[in-house]
Parts: structure tokens; C-alpha cells; sequence
């Protein structure tokens, strides 16, 4: 596959970035992140330090490389879905999640520095049932 700039691609076609949002529930939207996860589930991923311990502007704001919560936002079809970045208060908002289910999945205080990816996913899952 050949990359171009978008500047580019605009001088020999027309290109359309206003594009609908793709639509997903809050289930299927939690089951993709699981499954993003369970691909890789021995990978170790980072966690976040003392969340629940945060001011809730700070909190929100928290992010870190390799985390479960950047590992949603590197798939294109969340961010088509409305995944704006890969922070905290993000994934709180796009998934829908409490302060406690998101901290059982990425907060230092259960899992030290990293935590492995189907642990993770395996939280994951069990927000998703505690909203049926």
C-alpha cells in the first residue's frame, strides 16, 4: 500500500473527511476493547498510579504509553467511534465506565507497575455485565 499526504490525494481526488461516526453500543464498544486486548493477552501493560486518590480534574487528565487505555485508542474503529484520546476521563466517558470499574482495570494499587492484557480484559468484561 502507498501513503500519500492528504494535500496530495486532494489534487487528484476529492476527498471527504466529514464522515459519520460510526455508531456502537456500550457493550459492543467494551467487547472490542476485550477483544483488542485478548490478542496479545500476555502482554504486560501499564497501569496508572493511585487513581482513586486523584482530584477528579487530575484524574481525567491521567494517561501513560502502553496502557489498556491507549491500546483502545490505537484501533481505528473506536476512534471512529468517538474515542477522542487514550486519558482516563476519556475512556471513563466513551465506555461508560464508574470510577470503579475503570480503576479495577488500570489503578497501580492491584497490579503494581503493569498489569498483563487479559486481566485486564477480564475486567473489562465484567463492566460490561454489571450494566445488564
Amino acid at each position: 500500500m502507498k501513503h500519500h499526504a492528504l494535500e496530495q490525494l486532494q489534487i487528484v481526488a476529492e476527498v471527504d473527511q466529514d464522515y459519520p461516526r460510526q455508531t456502537m453500543s456500550r457493550g459492543e464498544r467494551l467487547e472490542r476493547w476485550a477483544e483488542l486486548l485478548e490478542q496479545n493477552p500476555d502482554r504486560r501493560l501499564a497501569t496508572l498510579h493511585q487513581t482513586e486518590y486523584q482530584p477528579a480534574r487530575e484524574r481525567a487528565a491521567m494517561r501513560g504509553d502502553s496502557t489498556p487505555i491507549s491500546v483502545a485508542f490505537e484501533d481505528p474503529v473506536l476512534r471512529a467511534a468517538g474515542l477522542e484520546n487514550d486519558s482516563y476521563g476519556e475512556a471513563k466517558r466513551f465506555f461508560e465506565l464508574s470510577d470503579e470499574q475503570l480503576h479495577e482495570v488500570i489503578c497501580y494499587c492491584h497490579y503494581g507497575a503493569t498489569v498483563n492484557a487479559a486481566t485486564a480484559a477480564r475486567h473489562i468484561r465484567e463492566a460490561r455485565s454489571d450494566w445488564l
